[in-house]
């Protein structure tokens, strides 16, 4: 039986899930292939030693990989793949680099951007540079609104609002102060320069692989500051002294985000993917502007994101049924969250371009059918 065979066999939708995320299906099929028995080693990846040299391999190569693919070199930077979560990097950061008699600067666009702040305030002084929290989370502050305190540890920020469907399309100047970003729903989504960036990280869940490992990219420089009375298990100097095995790692999900590396980089790179990830919301985008107020997008036009794609339609009633009806033609996932309800579409690298164009012909279909 051929693949295209095999395929027809197999019942796939189109996720539009926020995370977990779809995966491209040229990594689930090579993982398939290798799941009984990994490169001749008659063993799993999730059986393998993290201490052998087959998953020495894995590591180093994602780790190379994920540099390559974020313009960074291996002098200045190292990835650790941690566990636990962004959430958990809501306490790491200030516990290594927010010390006595210092503030920490954050800067709240939305729900995860709050959790990162109130965490950090747990550990030591922090300080809101600019909030969009009165107006909805609707926007992200221009450079001018940003209001940072004198000398702060670092500055925080959050790139992508997963649940509001804003991006910062800009990286706001901190001068020489370390600039620190949760960037968990668009990482390796767009070129940015991300040498800007002191240290940012994401759980994978959503762009890079499977829920259970955390990338965070940090400046080696910054290892320096790292005090010594903190305990290992959350010393970013240990897991980099360590090869990120300072304990057992989440291996299976490590070596899939490696095979979600090579993916990236036979689609052309950042670049191409960026591309391919704007032409994708534009056709979601284009629906929502098209149906004059039949559906009505939440974040404004200028902030909005290529990632989650956020919107409402005249009433729950009619939000339900267009759930219901985008089930049926195998459009899954586009609940909105708890917090506010609607639509939310999460396009994330891996949706592919036919998902996106299948969900604008059924929003206009749907539009067409129950406009008033």
């Amino acid at each position: 039986m051929n693949r295209e065979e095999v395929l027809l066999l197999i019942h796939r939708v189109y996720n539009f899930n926020p995370g977990p995320a779809t995966l491209p299906l040229p990594v689930l099929e090579k993982a398939r292939e290798e799941l009984l028995d990994y490169r001749g080693t008659g063993m799993s990846v999730m059986e393998i030693s993290h201490r052998s040299s087959d998953f020495e391999e894995i590591i180093t190569s994602a780790e190379a990989s994920f540099l390559e693919l974020a313009g960074l070199n291996n002098r200045d930077y190292r990835v650790l793949f941690l566990q636990g979560g962004a959430s958990l990097q809501f306490m790491m950061v200030p516990y290594n680099f927010l010390p006595d008699g210092k503030t920490a600067d954050y800067i709240e666009t939305g729900i995860f951007a709050e959790k990162a702040q109130k965490e950090a305030s747990r550990i030591g002084k922090t300080h809101i540079v600019a909030s969009t929290k009165d107006t909805g989370y609707r926007s992200i502050p221009r450079q001018e609104d940003l209001s940072f305190s004198p000398d702060p540890a670092y500055v925080h920020l959050t790139t992508n609002n997963t649940i509001y469907g804003t991006q910062w399309k800009y990286i706001p100047d901190c001068g020489d102060v370390p600039l620190v970003a949760d960037m968990s729903s668009d990482i390796l989504s767009r070129e940015i320069d991300l040498t800007k960036f002191s240290l940012f990280y994401a759980g994978a869940q959503k762009n890079l692989g499977p829920a259970g490992v955390t990338a965070v990219v940090i400046r080696k420089s910054m290892l320096e500051r790292v005090p010594e009375n903190i305990p290992n298990i959350f010393s970013y100097k240990v897991h980099a002294e360590s090869g990120s095995l300072y304990n057992t790692p989440p291996c299976f999900p490590i070596y899939i985000l490696q095979l979600v590396m090579e993916w990236l980089k036979d689609q052309g790179g950042l670049k191409a993917i960026e591309i391919l990830n704007e032409k994708k919301a534009s056709l979601i985008y284009e629906a929502i502007d098209r149906s004059e107020n039949f559906y009505r997008g939440h974040a404004q036009k200028e902030c909005r994101s290529t990632m989650n794609i956020t919107f409402r339609l005249p009433d729950e009633k009619m939000e339900k049924l267009f759930l219901e009806e985008a089930a049926k033609e195998g459009l899954m996932g586009l609940k909105g969250h708890r917090s506010v309800g609607g639509i939310r579409a999460s396009i994330y690298n891996a949706m592919p371009l036919e998902g996106c164009e299948t969900l604008a012909q059924f929003m206009e279909d749907f539009c067409n059918k129950h406009k008033a």
